[in-house]
C-alpha cells in the first residue's frame, strides 16, 4: 500500500474518531438548557463531560496536524476556501471551552446562565458547520486549475450541504442523549433515554436520505455497504434506547457516525478535494502529498506515538466511567 493511501486512511481514522468522541459532548452542550432543569443538573450534565471533552477535541487537533504535514495541498486549499465557518467553528470551541473553565467562578445565576448559553452555542455551532464542511469537501467545490478555490461563502450553502448539517446535528443530539442516559442515574437518566429515542427517529429518517443522496453524487461498493451498515447501526441503537440498554445504545450510535464518516471517506478515495469546474482541478491523495521522505518519517512517528495516546485516552474514560446523578453533587 502506497504511504499516500496510508495517510489518507489515517486522517480518515482520525476524523471519524472525532466525530464520535466529540459529537456525545457536542450533544450533551445542545441538550444542557433541555434536561438541565436547575443548576445542580445542568452540572451533573457538564460532569459528565467535563474529564473527556478536551481530551476528545485532541483527535481534531491531530487530524488536522496529520493532513497539514501528508497533504499540504489539501489543507491550504481547504482551509482558505472554507475560512469563514472554520472561523466559525474555532470561535464556537473557544467560547465553550472557557465557558466550562469560567462557569463555576462565581455564584450568581445570570454569570452562570450566560457561560450555559456560550456551551449550547458553542455545541451547536460546530455539529452543524462540520456537517456543512464535509458535505461540501465530497460533493466538491469550485477549484481553478491551481487548485484554488474561487467560490464564495454563499456557494458552501447549497442545499445538499445544508441537509449534511441537519444530519449532523440530528447525530450529535441523539449521540449525546444517549451518552446522558449512560452516565446518569435518576430522573436524568430517564429523561435523556425518552429523548433519545424521539430525537433518534428524526435523525434516522434525515441520515437515511442524506446518505441516499451521497451515494448519487458518487459511490463504491464499499462505500454502499458502509452506508447500510451506518443505517443498521444507528436503528439498533435506537431500537436499544427504547429498551433501555445504554450500553448498546450508545454503540449503535457511536457505530453509525464511525460508519457514516468511513463511507463519504470510501466513496471520495483517490479525490481529496472534487473541482465542480474541471476535472484538472482537483485534488486527489497523490497530486496534494508531501514528499515521499516526509510521508516515511511522519509514519514511523505515527507508529510510536499513536498507541500511547490511544492508550492513555482509554484510560481516561476507564477511570471515569461511573454514573453521576444529582445526589454527586454538593449544594452551594
Amino acid at each position: 500500500m502506497e504511504l499516500t493511501t496510508v495517510w489518507f486512511l489515517l486522517v480518515a481514522v482520525l476524523f471519524t474518531g472525532y466525530f464520535i468522541l466529540e459529537g456525545f459532548d457536542f450533544g450533551v452542550g445542545m441538550l444542557l438548557p433541555v434536561l438541565g432543569r436547575d443548576d445542580r443538573e445542568r452540572r451533573v450534565l457538564i460532569n459528565t463531560i467535563g474529564p473527556v471533552w478536551d481530551g476528545n477535541e485532541v483527535w481534531l487537533i491531530t487530524a488536522g496536524g496529520a493532513m497539514f504535514a501528508a497533504f499540504p495541498e489539501w489543507y491550504a486549499t481547504l482551509f482558505s476556501g472554507f475560512y469563514l465557518p472554520l472561523l466559525l467553528i474555532l470561535l464556537a470551541l473557544i467560547a465553550r471551552g472557557v465557558a466550562f473553565e469560567y462557569r463555576h467562578k462565581r455564584p450568581e445565576a445570570s454569570w452562570k446562565r450566560r457561560w450555559d448559553q456560550a456551551i449550547f452555542f458553542g455545541s451547536l455551532v460546530p455539529a452543524i458547520l462540520w456537517g456543512v464542511a464535509f458535505a461540501n469537501i465530497f460533493r466538491g467545490v469550485p477549484l481553478d486549475a491551481d487548485h484554488e478555490y474561487v467560490g464564495g461563502f454563499f456557494n458552501l450553502l447549497n442545499p445538499y450541504a445544508l441537509l449534511g448539517g441537519a444530519t449532523t446535528l440530528g447525530l450529535f443530539l441523539t449521540h449525546g442523549a444517549v451518552f446522558l442516559a449512560l452516565k446518569t442515574s435518576g430522573d436524568i437518566r430517564e429523561r435523556a433515554a425518552a429523548l433519545a429515542v424521539k430525537v433518534g427517529v428524526g435523525t434516522a429518517v434525515v441520515a437515511v436520505a442524506f446518505l441516499s443522496w451521497t451515494l448519487t453524487i458518487r459511490s463504491s461498493a464499499t462505500a454502499v455497504v458502509l452506508a447500510v451498515g451506518a443505517a443498521l447501526a444507528l436503528v439498533g441503537g435506537i431500537a436499544a434506547a427504547r429498551a433501555r440498554r445504554e450500553g448498546w445504545a450508545f454503540t449503535g450510535t457511536a457505530v453509525a457516525i464511525g460508519l457514516a464518516v468511513a463511507t463519504m471517506f470510501a466513496a471520495l478515495f483517490p479525490n481529496v478535494l472534487p473541482s465542480t469546474l474541471d476535472a484538472a482541478g482537483t485534488l486527489t491523495a497523490s497530486n496534494a502529498a508531501s514528499t515521499p521522505y516526509t510521508l516515511k518519517i511522519m509514519t514511523w512517528v505515527a507508529v510510536v506515538f499513536t498507541p500511547i495516546v490511544l492508550a492513555y485516552q482509554g484510560w481516561t474514560y476507564w477511570v471515569f466511567r461511573k454514573r453521576i446523578g444529582v445526589m454527586n453533587i454538593p449544594q452551594h
